[in-house]
């Protein structure tokens, strides 16, 4: 249960949002170091991989503006890490600079911390209350709990639609359905993602780059592209980005085609089901074991509903256009049913205009709690 959020808490949690785009695979954490005159001493927030954690970066802070550390009160927004991975325990740190108090919004589902560095502060004589902005941590870190507890990413489908939810002409014909500042929108979503997936049939007919091109940009997310017979062209424009990672996932061709992908620096992933598909729910466990928390799908209506029929969608992120395009290709080739109650549900959990545009965020929820 979430408690109420105090502004120190509120202060963190807004660090935690800005730790977001530059903190994957790590869980995005604010911390604000308040004194024991009730003012706030220092802030931070989780630094890209392999540099300081939350706490970490609120202590040096702390000690940048001249203000002791001893008897000050530490929120943060996820429990401080007691093991020694990338960087050292956040909990010996708080202890070793005398924090008094630590209000910390949510226990850490890593198997590694859960719980440890809690019991590690109070074996230290340090309070510790847990609770407050739990929810809004959560909703921060949707990806890493995916991972920790589902054992795979949290999978956001994102769809440019019509009113009449076409999301392109009977000639596939798709750009520009939605405006310029949908598109730029859409950036922000991918740049939050460990790893963009799209399906062969996207790299063949739209030859598209699904960077992010957003300014001050410093992360790539890993593009995964569902291509079960390895047809990526050697010189699609995907190739041209950066420092980008890029995983094929096939389930048959020859090694010759295989290692030519190898040669144009992919990797390659066979993961065939027993139809000869690409088995989807391995490719995420697969993403999970590389540290991928959160899944920005940009695909097309076939690869849509093989998420979806595989139950493997968490949340749509639909932009809608006010236009009507008439006949032309669906949000995802789910049909026919033959029962309302058949397909997925969802529930509305956001609805925004962006531009002309309309955004609409909505989560799949659970059959039986309809």
């Amino acid at each position: 249960m979430s408690l109420p959020v105090n502004p120190f808490m509120a202060m963190a949690l807004a660090l935690a949002e800005q730790a977001r785009p530059i903190c994957p695979p790590n869980p995005a954490v604010g911390c604000v170091l308040v004194g024991a005159d009730g003012q706030v001493i220092g802030q931070g927030h989780t630094q890209p991989t392999g540099q300081a954690h939350a706490e970490v970066m609120a202590l040096r802070d702390a000690q940048a503006r001249g203000h002791a550390t001893v008897g000050a009160t530490a929120y943060v927004t996820l429990e401080p890490c007691a093991h020694q991975g990338r960087t050292g325990p956040c909990a010996d740190a708080l202890i070793k600079a005398g924090v008094r108090r630590v209000v910390a919004s949510l226990q850490d589902p890593n198997p590694r911390v859960a719980g440890q560095g809690f019991a590690r502060l109070r074996a230290a004589g340090i309070a510790v209350e847990v609770g407050p902005g739990a929810e809004a941590s959560r909703e921060l870190n949707l990806g890493f709990f995916s991972r920790m507890q589902r054992g795979r990413p949290w999978v956001r489908m994102k769809v440019a639609a019509s009113l009449d939810g076409r999301t392109a002409l009977p000639n596939g014909a798709s750009q520009w359905i939605t405006s310029p500042a949908a598109r730029e929108d859409g950036h922000a979503w991918r740049a939050r993602a460990c790893a963009v997936l799209t399906g062969i049939g996207t790299v063949l007919h739209d030859d598209p780059r699904l960077d992010v091109r957003l300014p001050g940009a410093t992360r790539q997310p890993m593009l995964v592209i569902a291509d079960s017979r390895l047809r990526t062209p050697l010189d699609a424009r995907l190739w041209q980005v950066p420092g980008r990672r890029v995983c094929i996932a096939g389930a048959g061709a020859d090694t010759q085609r295989e290692q030519a992908l190898r040669d144009r620096g992919a990797g390659v992933l066979r993961l065939p089901d027993a139809e000869g598909r690409i088995d989807l729910s391995a490719l995420l466990v697969e993403l999970a074991r590389r540290e991928v928390n959160e899944v920005h799908v940009e695909a097309g209506a076939q690869l849509n509903a093989a998420l979806w029929r595989a139950g493997l969608v968490d949340e749509l992120l639909l932009y809608q256009a006010p236009r009507l395009l008439g006949q032309g290709a669906p949000l995802a080739d789910l049909g026919p049913f033959t029962d309302l109650a058949q397909g997925p549900w969802l529930e509305y959990i956001g609805a925004d205009r962006i531009g002309p545009d309309l955004r609409i965020r909505a989560r799949v929820v659970n059959p039986s709690a309809r």
